[in-house]
């Protein structure tokens, strides 16, 4: 295949060489392309990956903080009520307990809501129709 060199005039070249030499160049186009995204989705899912850990590392910090937090005001609470070290835990357990009770609630209420792609489910059904029928025109697009 011959390519244009910067002395040679396009002109010269016959009209299955010039045809030639477009697809050769959008083909390597293409192929830089290709690399290109390959290198950016690499780079992003490292960037993900890293972001990940950090957020893991993040989560786990903040339950042991929490769980430090609890042990803390259940203990403060048995120091204000003169030693009850097991009634306190009791009420730092039962504010958890109420805690999950809400947010299970909550949970269970937006799950309900939950539509199942109704509307693409609607469109899904009604292009088959659309393709049998075009239009106004009673001859149908696609026959069965």
């Amino acid at each position: 295949m011959s390519e244009a060199t910067p002395d040679e005039q396009v002109g010269d070249k016959s009209l299955g060489e010039l045809v030639a030499l477009a697809s050769s160049n959008v083909s390597d186009l293409v192929r830089a392309e290709m690399e290109l995204a390959k290198m950016e989705l690499k780079s992003d899912a490292k960037k993900g990956a890293i972001s990940g850990v950090m957020l893991v590392i993040a989560a786990l910090i903040g339950g042991i903080i929490v769980i430090l937090l609890s042990i803390a005001l259940a203990l403060g609470l048995a120091e204000w009520w003169n030693g009850w070290a097991w009634a306190a835990f009791l009420v730092v357990a039962g504010l958890y307990l109420l805690l999950a009770l809400v947010l299970g609630l909550v949970a269970k209420r937006l799950i309900g809501k939950i539509e199942g792609a109704k509307r693409t489910r609607r469109t899904l059904k009604d292009t088959p129709g659309a393709l049998r029928h075009r239009g106004d025109s009673d001859t149908p697009a696609l026959k069965d």
